[in-house]
Order: structure tokens, then C-alpha cells, then sequence
């Protein structure tokens, strides 16, 4: 009888040290990609049952996961690096669009976050032709875009002088074009802000703002207060429209998504 005991005793020990082995081992060093029936071993699973389960990324979706799983295989999001200087204008002295770039330093892993966009767009215009000659200046619509791609606009001439820090001319958008909501672009998602009935603000800074005038192409300074003139997105030139000037500023206060600036 006592042998029968210790018999039974050492069997449960034993089975207890092999389970304990097993739900230590789990997932450690079997981590897989994707769906990967393959990717299994025995061990407790996510609900509590022995038997076998899964250590593969699928096994989140699947609930199949060995308990492990989430220890031994955590979820590693995309890494991606910082933007790229933004690229030039793509065609000079024309309303085009330049791009900045980023790169992935870390594919996502185990479920983790997909990476994000890595190219953005906006529109620009430069000011000087390839010659390095200042480009002729024309009448049309006022050329705009966002105020968050202007930030980056140079402060100082080629000779560290500080330029001519601009002013504000706030108007009350008339009319726009339904090109303005259709895009989907990422660049473009300003323009939906561009709003019938609204006010909104645009900076005239430099290098859009002409030295023999000190305005802006478009801005309206030189016309009546009720005129009602025309504006254009760069960047989707079928978003376009009319608006009428309220007064000039020298500081804008309107909201973020409602203020934007010539170019």
C-alpha cells in the first residue's frame, strides 16, 4: 500500500514537473509570423485549458493563443523615422506640389500598429526661376494653401536681414467648388475647412509677398472693399471659388483650420 502511495505521489510530481515545463516553454523562442498552423505547441491556453495552443499572430484573432503568448511575443509597432527636408516645388514659377519623405526603421510584429503614411504632399510655388531669375509676376486668383505647410517659410533674406514679417487679410468665403470635399488626399485635407458663409484668414509673408508692391498675388489690396475675387487651393487646382475682403491685419485670428496663406 505505502508503495502504491509513493508510487502515485512521484507519477503526480512528475506530471506536474512536465506541465510546469510546458507552461514555462509556451511560446519562448516559438514566436511566428501571420496565420501558421505549424506555430503550436502543448501548454495552457488563453482560457485557462491545457491542451494544445498557438504562439503565431493570428492566434489573437483566432483565440487560440497559448498563455505565453502575450509575455513571450509582445506586440512591436512600426517604427518610422523623421521627415525628410521637404523636396522643391515641382515646376518653377507654377503653382506645383513639393513632398517630403520618411522612412520604416521597424516593420510592426505580432499585431502591433501598422505603419503610418510615409509621403506627404503640399502645395507650393517657387519664386525664382531655374536660372535663379526672379519669375515674372501675373494677375489671376489668389493662390493659397495650408498655414501649417507655411511655417517653414524663410525668416531672413540670403544676407541673415530679416524679411518683411507680412500681414493678414481676412475675407468671407462666397462660393467654392464641391472638388474642394471630393479629394481624399492627404494634402488636400485642408481644403474641406474652406467653407461657404465662413471667415477665414490668409498671411501675405514672404517669399510670396512682392517687394515693389508689398502684397500678395490675389490678395485683394488694390480692389474695393465689396469686390468679390477669386482664390485657388494649390495643390488641387479645380478647388476653387470666390470671396470678398473684410479688412486687412496685421496678425490673423482665425481658427487653425480656417487660416491659410498666399503663396
Amino acid at each position: 500500500m505505502g508503495s502504491s502511495v509513493e508510487f502515485a505521489c512521484l507519477l503526480l510530481i512528475v506530471v506536474s514537473l512536465e506541465k510546469d515545463h510546458l507552461v514555462r516553454a509556451g511560446c519562448l523562442g516559438t514566436c511566428c509570423w501571420g496565420r501558421d498552423l505549424s506555430c503550436a505547441t502543448s501548454g495552457w491556453k488563453m482560457g485557462r485549458v491545457f491542451g494544445k495552443c498557438y504562439c503565431d499572430e493570428a492566434c489573437v484573432r483566432t483565440q487560440d493563443c497559448c498563455s505565453t503568448y502575450f509575455t513571450e511575443c509582445p506586440a512591436q509597432d512600426c517604427t518610422v523615422g523623421e521627415w525628410s527636408f521637404w523636396s522643391g516645388c515641382a515646376e518653377p514659377c507654377q503653382p506645383s506640389v513639393r513632398v517630403r519623405v520618411r522612412r520604416i526603421e521597424r516593420q510592426p510584429s505580432n499585431s502591433g500598429k501598422a505603419c503610418p503614411s510615409l509621403e506627404q504632399r503640399a502645395g507650393c510655388k517657387e519664386y525664382r526661376d531655374d536660372q535663379g531669375a526672379h519669375c515674372g509676376q501675373n494677375s489671376g486668383p489668389a493662390l493659397i494653401t495650408s498655414m501649417e505647410f507655411g511655417k517653414r517659410r524663410p525668416k531672413h533674406d540670403s544676407y541673415g536681414n530679416p524679411l518683411d514679417p507680412g500681414f493678414c487679410v481676412e475675407f468671407t468665403v462666397e462660393s467654392r467648388t464641391p472638388h474642394c470635399t471630393v479629394e481624399n488626399r492627404p494634402h488636400t485635407h485642408w481644403m474641406r475647412y474652406i467653407t461657404e458663409g465662413f471667415k477665414v484668414c490668409v498671411s501675405c509673408e514672404p517669399p510670396a509677398i512682392r517687394n515693389n508692391s508689398g502684397g500678395c498675388q490675389g490678395d485683394g489690396q488694390q480692389s474695393d472693399i465689396d469686390a468679390v475675387l477669386h482664390w485657388q487651393a494649390v495643390g488641387n487646382p479645380r478647388c476653387r471659388g470666390t470671396w470678398r475682403k473684410i479688412p486687412k491685419t496685421q496678425r490673423c485670428n482665425c481658427p487653425p483650420q480656417h487660416s491659410f496663406t498666399f503663396i
